[in-house]
């Protein structure tokens, strides 16, 4: 990213030798993303974010539809932006429940489709609790049926493999932060020949799919993201680091993991819920020790609500940590947290006791 963010600023859309630059460097990514996910470079629309990707399928979807109120299929387990994004179209949902797990069922979200149905809109890996979604046979089935399906990937990048073409859907929302690229670096992977109105415009970027100057140094830095990770070797080392880190369910009394876990599972996603203790005092004293973790997603734990997700799987959603781990995580790291842990509990269920 540095040659961008110091000499070459030029603007990849002008004809002259700086313009060709930069656009270059770009065209690149987008082969470097495109291979990673699948996709042809061509299929890839950068964003800002996956939140911006999500509501670029969203918008997109309705408007096609031609329809005020147009109807959408979706679980009860989406990301926020997912959930806010079918809010704010005025779309009507129905949205399909899921079990212990946080898993839906495939033949559940296909039975809820209609013929008037714009758009079924799922995810591939639950973002709280790491269970694995049956997406690839929503796809396959509801585009046979002539709907779009868009799939929510950006928990699952880089941690998992993701194949936008095996999914077989049409529109599939990745983001470069998950798998140790940049922040402010994404991408809605588009369905060749499918045709959306963009979200953002007053501009031709992106092949008019997307309004705005290019962040070059961003998007630069998700190619060469995707470029670098071994998805096999990230999983296996992060599944261990979450085999540790999952000591603390066998070792402390009352806590209890939610969500799938093994081959069903995110490989770095641990979510425990801590009887008798909220989150926020745990998360604080976690902090005071150097380990840092949060509650809920990453895109609403700021709120210390309870968790949607943790609702709609029906068991204790006030009481959830969510353990993390990543390219950058140590081994130490994760035996501070098994280290402190148990004691934190069992002081702040003290503070509590009579």
């Amino acid at each position: 990213m540095l040659p961008f963010l110091r000499e070459h600023h030029a603007d990849p859309g002008r004809l002259h030798a700086e313009g060709r630059v930069t656009r270059v460097a770009l065209e690149e990514a987008r082969a470097q993303v495109g291979a990673f996910f699948g996709a042809r470079p061509r299929e890839v629309v950068f964003t800002a974010s996956g939140t911006e990707a999500v509501n670029t399928a969203v918008s997109g979807a309705g408007k096609r539809s031609g329809k005020h109120s147009p109807h959408v299929v979706t679980t009860a387990v989406e990301h926020s932006c997912v959930r806010d994004a079918l809010a704010r179209s005025r779309a009507e949902v129905t949205t399909v429940e899921v079990d212990r797990f946080g898993r839906f069922s495939a033949a559940d979200v296909l039975a809820a489709v209609r013929d008037d149905t714009a758009l079924v809109s799922v995810q591939l890996a639950n973002h709280e609790v790491g269970t694995l979604q049956p997406a690839a046979a929503v796809a396959d089935s509801a585009r046979a049926r002539g709907v779009l399906v868009h799939v929510d990937a950006c928990a699952a990048a880089g941690h998992v493999p993701v194949d936008f073409h095996e999914l077989d859907a049409d529109l599939c929302s990745v983001t470069a932060h998950k798998l140790g690229g940049p922040k402010g670096a994404a991408a809605l992977l588009v369905r060749r020949g499918l045709r959306l109105d963009p979200l953002l415009v007053g501009g031709a970027q992106e092949r008019a799919r997307r309004a705005g100057i290019e962040d070059v140094p961003a998007w630069v830095g998700f190619g060469a993201a995707c470029a670098a990770i071994d998805v096999a070797g990230e999983a296996a080392a992060q599944c261990a680091l979450i085999a540790t880190a999952s000591r603390i369910v066998d070792e402390v009394p009352g806590v209890t993991r939610f969500g799938a876990s093994g081959d069903d599972a995110l490989p770095n996603v641990l979510c425990v819920g801590v009887d008798g203790v909220e989150a926020e005092p745990i998360l604080l004293a976690l902090d005071q020790h150097g380990v840092a973790v949060h509650s809920g997603s990453s895109c609403s734990s700021e709120t210390l609500e309870p968790s949607p997700v943790l609702a709609a799987m029906g068991v204790d959603a006030d009481h959830s940590l969510r353990v993390s781990v990543g390219w950058s995580s140590q081994p130490a790291d994760v035996e501070r947290f098994v280290e402190v842990f148990p004691g934190i509990v069992e002081r702040l269920r003290g503070l509590r006791a009579p």
